[in-house]
């Protein structure tokens, strides 16, 4: 029985940690906006109570935040290509690689150690960075729109509108200027970007991700049920043996008292003829 509960308690730890990640999304904000990015690239930030952008995941908090929006984590290859397309920061933000970057155009002394490119900051998988998220929905419409000019994608998502997209398009040079930037980055601070309120940013990649939790779900359930069966099955093999040990020894009893009572029979018909002698 005891083993009957283990698998259950282990199914529905998996279940709830693939499904229900707990992070509070009310101070979560994205830049460069809601629903744009680029090149799919967005670097998702906490804000705290004083609306100050904040270091608050390590490297598997930042994973599941990307899964909570539905979205991936952005590996190193995605945001070198946002890179190019005009994404720069000056925060760090945690990647598919275990790692943290700073994507920077502009050299700046008092930002990624004045170096440009893809700063990177190999620290422990404890430290507090943001997050580079990756919508891959969104990568495939903006290398499809050959007509635009702006590597900003400006795409709408369920119910937002034109104005208002536009409205919360903040520019990626801001970035470059802030004055608070971090001063190396082995010292990474907070600063106030310019972000956006996070929304749940849909994709094709929603319904893909519900089937492998599905999955992994109905996979778990399956173990525990070899579990249960094989617990059932030496319980039944266990009673087995008792009720042939019991028999056993009921058998042994009955031989026992048949001989005795042999014996005493035998011991009578002795006692019986000496006494006639």
């Amino acid at each position: 029985m005891n083993l009957f509960w283990l698998c259950i308690t282990s199914v529905l730890s998996v279940t709830s940690a693939l499904s229900n990640p707990n992070i509070d999304l009310s101070h979560i904000r994205v830049f460069p906006g809601a629903n744009q990015s680029f090149a799919g690239v967005l670097q998702v930030s906490y804000i705290n109570d004083l609306n100050q952008p904040q270091y608050a995941f390590n490297a598997s908090e930042a994973r599941r935040l990307c899964l909570s929006l539905r979205l991936d984590i952005a590996s190193k290859a995605q945001v070198k290509k946002a890179l190019t397309r005009g994404l720069e920061t000056c925060r760090f933000g945690w990647i598919d690689e275990h790692f943290a970057v700073i994507p920077r155009i502009h050299a700046l002394a008092n930002c990624g150690q004045n170096q440009t490119g893809l700063v990177p900051w190999r620290a422990s998988v404890t430290q507090k960075f943001d997050v580079f998220c990756f919508n891959e929905s969104d990568a495939a419409a903006q290398l499809k729109d050959a007509t635009t000019d702006s590597p900003l994608s400006t795409r709408h998502y369920s119910g937002l509108t034109s104005s208002k997209a536009t409205s919360s398009t903040p520019s990626a040079k801001s970035t470059s200027s802030s004055s608070s930037m971090p001063s190396s980055s082995s010292s990474p601070e907070s600063i106030d970007n310019e972000v956006e309120p996070a929304h749940f940013v849909g994709s094709a990649q929603g319904p893909a991700r519900g089937k492998v939790v599905l999955i992994i779900c109905t996979c778990a359930l399956l173990v525990a049920g070899v579990f249960l069966l094989a617990y059932f099955k030496l319980c039944h093999s266990e009673v087995k043996q008792q009720q042939e040990y019991i028999q056993t020894e009921e058998w042994t009893c009955v031989v026992n008292i048949k001989e005795t009572k042999q014996a005493v029979q035998d011991d009578e018909r002795i006692d019986g003829g000496d006494s006639e002698h």
